[in-house]
């Protein structure tokens, strides 16, 4: 097979030039991205255009589109036969813009040169507007991560404020939530046969807004439940956290009811999910016609982070039942996993070895937790009625295949390919899977050589896991495991290591004011983990992002299950506080470290976290530390990449592709 390079590839069209070079006079669909044109399974809008290309229609994309000189760029291509589509792009536009102490950010993971300003906050919104006062009877369809979990009302950490539904102030027509391409094909499929854009209003997986006063669409299979309005969440934040569990069950339900809100004299109708996407269609979707490049227009405008990061990379899978709280994944990609076949994965990593800068290393056979690949029910009738937002905690559960027995197949397919030297596993693993004790012989075995596999095979050096806390209170709250099973982990990868001779490092995960997180709890942080010879560098400081359990805790004091009251660091004072115990190491933070210890009757704390006595072994332990670790804040800190895809309904991750870390 001949090298893959630009010059064999066909984009969709960007201009008005390449729309005429191919034929084209008008086109059916035009789709605004707030991210610069990468044509890869892992960017929204290539997704969607290339899937409605399959469909037999004229795609054309305006990427990053010029939203404040005299707005040509949402005039060039005219009126589309069928719709406008509009997306934020792969990522939150507010995520993308600004820090968790709401600076605003000096550069942009999706844009060429890594460029900030190329798009406005609340990029889905401010381009729908635009269309609508351009074109008012042109429909809208929205949708891209930062619509789907914006479809209800919801608290945004930018505005400190309730906000609505995005239907009611961006004046979208229709917003597809979720992974788009099953909901849009149907969409396509209606318009095709003539349904009036007007009357879709029972279409799967997408909200719609209508008068209060009109009766519901009727549909006969569909349970309803109605939300909290908006004004009474605005009232009584009780309400507000209460009306987030049945929005968290339903969007990971097998059976998920219709959901309603009522805004003013509107009413916001969320259509339920369509099932877990089928092996074949998941297939259908990674085998388009990807470039797998971006567009030749950004050719001299410098390389564009995201697609650098992930550019040799694979995604193996959709969905995560991992259910933490800080985490919308599963509230866009869904709580069950959709695995494409070997066949497919193979077909693809194919294409990344005939890349021209392909140099033999794959940089991440993964997906939003890598190591979740074909794992479902065993008896899925068990899962219908489940309401579990999670199938791994407080426990995993009984009726959960954990076998990574069709992974290792993945791996040993992938590196026997002519021209793979390595691959490598960049994406998260849940450790709490590997060493659940009440797992099957079979299972277990299969958890070990998995372990085997991936520690002497596919870490390139550095394994990042992500236990996020030491406190049990915090973790319960995180739903995430007890931190003495990271502890056994961590003794698991220094007993394979040393086996085969290798000296690579774990690289653990951490957050800050996270709800339930307050100064003892990241004193107590800080102690355990410099007993563990670690100078933490993967941290961040939780930032509240729509649609998470976290938020709703963060906003309302309470817990939307049980609706009791959580602590939630709020103030600047609080935060930066518990930040710098994640730096109990740099001079610069050990004062303001001191004085909070002694503020919290933790002066016994103050020796052994700052001055290496009361603890021998410790005192040792730090001190080869500091030579053998990097520091928080070098080229290789914790960023956000893009690991289950964004799709123009659409993303990973973590707030799978996520941003970088702070």
């Amino acid at each position: 097979m001949d090298r893959l390079n630009q010059t064999d590839k066909k984009w969709l069209p960007v201009s008005v030039k390449e729309m005429q070079q191919i034929g084209w006079e008008q086109p059916d669909v035009i789709l605004f991205s707030g991210d610069a044109y990468v044509d890869h399974p892992a960017f929204g809008a290539a997704v969607i255009g290339r899937t409605l290309e399959a469909e037999g229609l004229k795609v054309v994309i305006v990427p990053q589109p010029n939203w404040q000189d005299d707005l040509r760029d949402f005039r060039k291509f005219g009126t589309p036969r069928l719709f406008f589509a509009v997306s934020a792009g792969n990522m939150d536009s507010m995520v993308n813009h600004y820090t968790a102490n709401r600076r605003r950010r000096s550069d942009d993971a999706y844009t060429p040169g890594g460029k900030a300003g190329m798009r406005p906050d609340y990029a889905a919104s401010v381009y729908t507007k635009i269309l609508k006062e351009l074109y008012p009877d042109v429909p809208v369809v929205l949708g891209g991560i930062e619509a789907s979990l914006r479809r209800l009302t919801h608290y945004d950490y930018w505005q400190d404020e309730l906000k609505p539904g995005i239907m009611a102030w961006s004046g979208a027509d229709l917003l597809i939530y979720g992974m788009g391409e099953q909901p849009l094909r149907e969409l396509v499929r209606l318009l095709g046969r003539g349904v009036p854009f007007a009357s879709l209003t029972t279409l799967a997986q997408t909200v719609v807004m209508q008068s209060a006063a009109q009766p519901l669409p009727a549909h006969k299979k569909w349970i309803t439940i109605e939300l909290n309005s908006h004004e009474a969440c605005l009232d009584d934040k009780l309400k507000y956290a209460a009306n987030f569990k049945h929005i968290e069950q339903e969007s990971n339900s097998l059976n998920a009811a219709r959901l309603t809100q009522r805004w003013q004299e509107q009413v916001m109708i969320v259509n339920p999910p369509y099932p877990p996407v089928a092996e074949r269609e998941l297939d259908r979707s990674y085998d388009l016609p990807y470039t797998r490049l971006p567009h030749p227009k950004y050719r001299n405008k410098g390389p564009i982070p995201a697609y650098e990061m992930i550019k040799h990379s694979i995604i193996l899978h959709r969905g995560c039942f991992g259910g933490c709280s800080f985490c919308t994944i599963s509230a866009h990609q869904g709580k069950f996993i959709s695995s494409r076949s070997v066949a497919s994965i193979v077909r693809e990593a194919e294409q990344v070895t005939q890349m021209d800068d392909f140099k033999g290393y794959l940089s991440d056979l993964g997906g939003p937790s890598a190591n979740m690949y074909r794992m479902q029910g065993r008896d899925l009738e068990l899962c219908k009625p489940c309401k579990r937002p999670s199938c791994i905690f407080p426990s995993v559960c009984s009726n959960l295949n954990t076998s990574h027995e069709a992974l290792l197949e993945v791996y040993q397919k992938v590196d026997a390919l002519p021209g793979m030297k390595k691959s490598f596993v960049g994406s998260g693993i849940r450790y709490d899977m590997l060493l659940n004790d009440k797992a099957s012989e079979a299972e277990k075995q299969s958890h070990q050589r998995y372990l085997r596999e991936l520690i002497q095979k596919h870490v390139s050096g550095r394994l990042k896991v992500a236990p996020e806390h030491t406190s049990d209170q915090v973790l319960k709250v995180m739903r995430k495991p007890s931190f003495s099973l990271f502890k056994t982990f961590k003794k698991e990868f220094e007993r394979i290591n040393a086996a085969a001779g290798l000296k690579q490092q774990l690289i653990p995960y951490f957050i800050s004011s996270h709800p339930a997180s307050g100064e003892k709890e990241m004193a107590e942080l800080a102690v355990e983990t410099k007993q563990l010879n670690f100078n933490l560098e993967q941290v961040q400081d939780f930032t509240p992002t729509p649609m998470t359990v976290a938020t709703v805790i963060y906003y309302s004091g309470h817990h939307p299950y049980t609706l009791k009251p959580v602590y939630t660091a709020r103030t600047r004072d609080e935060k930066q506080n518990q930040w710098a115990f994640f730096f109990w190491h740099q001079r610069e933070k050990q004062e303001q470290i001191r004085k909070t210890l002694i503020k919290n009757g933790l002066e016994h704390l103050v020796p052994v976290l700052l001055e290496g006595r009361g603890d021998p072994k410790t005192q040792q332990q730090v001190k080869r530390t500091k030579k053998a670790t990097p520091r928080s804040g070098d080229s290789s800190s914790r960023k956000q990449t893009p690991k289950g895809e964004n799709k123009f309904s659409g993303t990973k991750n973590r707030e799978t592709f996520k941003k970088r870390r702070k």
